[in-house]
């Protein structure tokens, strides 16, 4: 009676365990609400991560607030020698722009808190990117606009501005007038690009690793493909 009495337990007990931690949320259903909180948690994780140091390089810096155009004509700057401030310029303001990347952070949070989500269910469908394209559709431009006064207070306290209007004004006079020389907004867009784009890491992450997914909430939305359901 016992041989027999234990595989049948066995048999019974297994398949109610294996349902239990295979199918955690088996008889969740995928709802607007549930979807819109989880993709708003999703990008405030993103925006949360911390830039490392040394995100900001010379290069990073040169493309965000010079023109393709006058970056050529910088290859001949030796000439009237701007390398050197160039140099210095930017070093500064990688600098800066990482202090003001942590300080834009909280701008970045408030920003996804208080966005207005239609269709969220799609949005958790579409897959890749697609929350991160829409916080860049939605209020992409209110973001870079709220960051400004914090560049410029950045700029005011490494004194960069100088230093800016030294560079820029004799590269005018080489290109003519295609260098804009409004440094806060400059400064602002490049900062808010490079937390876009920690923001799209993230989300990545989180729809393609378990273990990126750090609330139920996040467990329940990212852990299935809805479109195969």
């Amino acid at each position: 009676m016992k041989k027999l009495f234990l595989p049948i337990l066995l048999a019974l007990v297994l398949p109610m365990s294996f349902s239990c931690s295979s199918s955690r949320f088996g008889n969740y259903i995928l709802n607007e609400g549930d979807a819109a909180s989880a993709i708003r948690q999703l990008l405030e994780n993103g925006a949360r991560e911390s830039l490392q140091s040394g995100s900001f390089s010379r290069e990073t810096i040169m493309a965000s607030i010079f023109p393709e155009s006058v970056r050529k004509t910088l290859n001949t700057l030796n000439q009237i020698g701007l390398t050197n401030q160039i140099n210095r310029f930017t070093t500064t303001l990688g600098t800066a722009a990482e202090q003001s990347a942590q300080k834009s952070i909280p701008i970045f949070v408030g920003g996804i808190q208080g966005m207005s989500l239609t269709n969220a269910i799609s949005i958790v469908k579409n897959g890749g990117t697609a929350g991160t394209d829409y916080l860049r559709l939605t209020i992409g431009d209110s973001l870079r606009r709220a960051l400004v006064p914090v560049m410029q207070q950045s700029l005011n306290e490494y004194k960069l501005n100088d230093q800016w209007n030294d560079i820029a004004k004799p590269i005018q006079s080489l290109t003519g007038n295609l260098v804009n020389l409004d440094l806060p907004t400059l400064m602002a867009g490049m900062v808010s690009e490079a937390m876009f784009r920690k923001i799209e890491e993230r989300e990545r992450l989180i729809r393609s690793e378990a273990s990126a997914r750090t609330t139920p909430l996040l467990q329940k939305v990212f852990s299935r493909d809805w479109n195969n359901l």
